[in-house]
């Protein structure tokens, strides 16, 4: 959906940020209020600490979590082998560059193995090449885990590049304007006729819901 329709809100309710002032947010029949360990959040922003190095930073919710040090070190390690830093894990912040950074906030994501992974416009700050480079990197590291994932975007085409199940909600009152399947085989391709199918299909919808909504 476009930029304040409730996206983020929705995806805050969903990490147990904020609180539904109606309904409830359940989760595997358990109701969600709070924070827990079977979410976690990515948000625009990468949030790392500029005093730790890229290893320390993913290693650094594992500490908190009391994880022993050996074990922390090698599933650090681990996923930034998996998002392609481990030859920058003794670099600190300002000495990578901003996709770097993205890249090290997924592996600090990542690294806590939770049920869900919940992204809010991880890509949006970045340049179209950078992005389009770690839209690759998500996608392969999507399908070598499986891990659930909710993934904000106000990008038609990351929403089909990424997607299983495209949400589309209403301009202005954060309601389900429609839910279009993608149904393309993996890896995709943004130039796939089926895939610039689909595109407009979504594009058409997301057209639509703004539509109605000014009527």
């Amino acid at each position: 959906g476009k930029s304040g329709c409730g996206k983020s809100t929705l995806l805050n309710l969903a990490a147990g940020l904020e609180q539904p002032s109606s309904g409830k947010i359940s989760l595997d029949n358990r109701e969600v209020t709070k924070p827990g360990a079977d979410r976690t959040v990515m948000f625009q922003e990468h949030g790392l600490f500029p005093w730790l190095t890229v290893l320390e930073n993913v290693e650094f919710g594992m500490k908190l979590a009391k994880i022993p040090p050996t074990q922390r070190r090698e599933k650090a390690e681990y996923y930034l082998n998996m998002v392609h830093l481990q030859q920058y894990k003794d670099y600190y912040i300002h000495e990578i560059s901003g996709g770097m950074r993205q890249r090290t906030a997924l592996a600090r994501a990542l690294v806590m193995d939770s049920d869900i992974l919940l992204m809010d416009e991880p890509f949006s700050a970045l340049d179209k090449q950078t992005s389009n480079s770690l839209r690759e990197e998500l996608q392969r590291i999507w399908m070598e885990t499986g891990k659930t994932i909710l993934f904000v975007t106000h990008s038609v085409e990351e929403a089909v590049y990424l997607s299983d199940r495209v949400v589309v909600l209403s301009a202005d009152q954060g309601n389900i304007a429609e839910i279009i399947p993608i149904d393309l085989p993996r890896p995709r391709h943004v130039y796939d006729p089926q895939f610039v199918t689909l595109r407009h299909a979504l594009l058409d919808a997301v057209q639509q819901s703004a539509v109605k909504e000014r009527m």
